[in-house]
């Protein structure tokens, strides 16, 4: 089954909607999303929304609901890369995605969630991946 990668980057996870979404791959994306945020404790999501073409209403409640989810888990939601004829729709459709902060891009996307979110008590889940050096030396 086809699944929308979530990537950690740190308290954020990132998101990157590489193809339009059909009913079963956004529902999938959504209980994804928020068992990761549960799982690693991540304090933001950033959905790269700038391939999608087309959101219908179906799209733009499961992105609303990540939204409300994520903020229950003590997590903001920014959408970045929506094109104008994607945000057009979404108004027409009256489905102005509350909860939901919106940047040009990632790289703004980044900015709004690091002013939004408290890190003070973030405390990253151990990983592999992390690299803690053995002693300080500097070479």
């Amino acid at each position: 089954m086809e699944k929308i990668p979530i990537l950690r980057m740190g308290p954020f996870l990132l998101v990157t909607i590489q193809v339009d979404l059909y009913d079963r791959l956004a529902l999938n994306l959504e209980a994804d999303l928020i068992k990761t945020i549960s799982d690693t404790n991540a304090k933001g999501v950033l959905i790269d929304i700038s391939v999608v073409s087309i959101v219908d209403s179906f799209m733009g409640r499961i992105i609303g609901n990540i939204a409300s989810m994520s903020k229950i888990l003590d997590a903001e939601t920014v959408v970045v890369g929506m094109q104008p004829a994607v945000a057009i729709t979404l108004i027409e459709l009256g489905l102005p995605l509350t909860g939901v902060h919106t940047a040009l891009n990632v790289e703004r996307g980044m900015e709004l969630l690091k002013s939004k979110v408290d890190l003070s008590d973030y405390s990253s889940n151990e990983d592999e991946d992390e690299y803690e050096p053995d002693d300080q030396r500097d070479y």
